[in-house]
């Protein structure tokens, strides 16, 4: 892909990835900054300080692509709703296009993590994708015949509230409903899960850790999973059971080339992704139950590749 330098952001529900990218996908510059805590305003006001810090550091840039972990109104640029940050009816394209002065696109950050898992990644020569980015919460991304699907205004492919047990218990932050598959198998599902199971089983390493004062998060149960602690590898494969049959349901829907699963949690590898292939491989239909699913290549900075690969994109639309 051709063109100029763009800016993309990855706004998740714990942390911003700021990016300046090139059209040849090569980082020009970079930048984190925690988003967790942050009220709807200090997000504003964080994202305006990050665009124009990245363009003093690249002052070619002409626009901005920003990935919102919300359902969003693409056309208008606004952010409708989060589930796990503080930000309702958000006009961010024209509050942050005021104070930046660049063009500004914004989408859901799980839409620009499949573009750019499809366009650079594990999904490079699929014609259809589906990706789940699980992190905080679990978002879903779609490509299908080489285009993001948005819905009718870019509020769909909310993959992670996808009902898995309709009798399940409510779903995290402002999602009203219960049993969705971003309950049993996000990071915030694995901390929870944790920390029974190290109440349970005091002397694995995830009850040691407890009992030592330590915080039991997602992370925290992964990295004992990968180091063989059989305590945490047993949470890590429910959740995988659990996202699995999420994933037959996509099969059946979308019947992809490729499932792609993405975010902080997938650094489980196959500990998650085994238990899932074989629900996908039990519940879905013939031929979808042959799904391949795999790791994104591109790992923590797929949402920033995407989305300043979206901003170009859609800076070529608009001529």
């Amino acid at each position: 892909m051709s063109g100029p330098e763009t800016i993309g952001v990855d706004l998740g529900g714990t942390k911003m990835l700021v990016g300046v990218v090139g059209p040849d996908q090569k980082v020009l510059h970079e930048s984190r900054e925690s988003s967790t805590g942050k009220t709807e305003d200090e997000i504003v006001e964080a994202l305006a300080a990050e665009l124009e810090e990245a363009r003093e550091a690249r002052p070619e840039v002409v626009a901005a692509g920003l990935g919102i972990p919300a359902t969003i109104d693409h056309e208008k640029g606004l952010a409708i709703n989060a589930v796990n940050l503080e930000i309702t009816d958000v006009p961010l394209r024209d509050l942050l296009e005021e104070r930046s002065g660049l063009r500004v696109f914004v989408d859901n950050d799980a839409n620009v993590a499949a573009l750019a898992e499809f366009l650079y990644g594990v999904g490079k020569d699929a014609k259809n994708l589906v990706m789940l980015t699980i992190g905080t919460g679990i978002g879903g991304g779609l490509v299908l015949k080489g285009e993001i699907y948005r819905g009718t205004i870019g509020a769909g492919a909310e993959l992670g509230h996808t009902v898995i047990n309709e009798n399940g218990p409510p779903c995290q932050g402002t999602c009203p409903n219960r049993g969705c598959v971003e309950t049993y198998a996000s990071g915030t599902a694995l901390a929870r899960e944790g920390l029974i199971a190290a109440d349970r089983n005091p002397t694995s390493a995830l009850g040691i850790a407890h009992d030592q004062g330590e915080e039991i998060t997602g992370r925290t149960v992964t990295e004992a999973a990968l180091a063989g602690d059989e305590t945490a590898r047993g949470v890590v494969a429910t959740a995988g059971r659990h996202l699995g049959v999420a994933l037959a349901d996509f099969a059946n829907i979308f019947e992809p080339d490729v499932i792609v699963i993405g975010g902080g949690v997938s650094a489980a590898g196959e500990v998650l992704l085994d238990p899932a292939r074989e629900e996908l491989r039990t519940r879905a239909l013939p031929p979808m139950n042959r799904t391949e699913v795999r790791t994104a290549e591109l790992g923590p900075d797929a949402g920033m590749i995407g989305a300043a690969a979206m901003a170009r994109m859609e800076l070529e639309k608009s001529g």
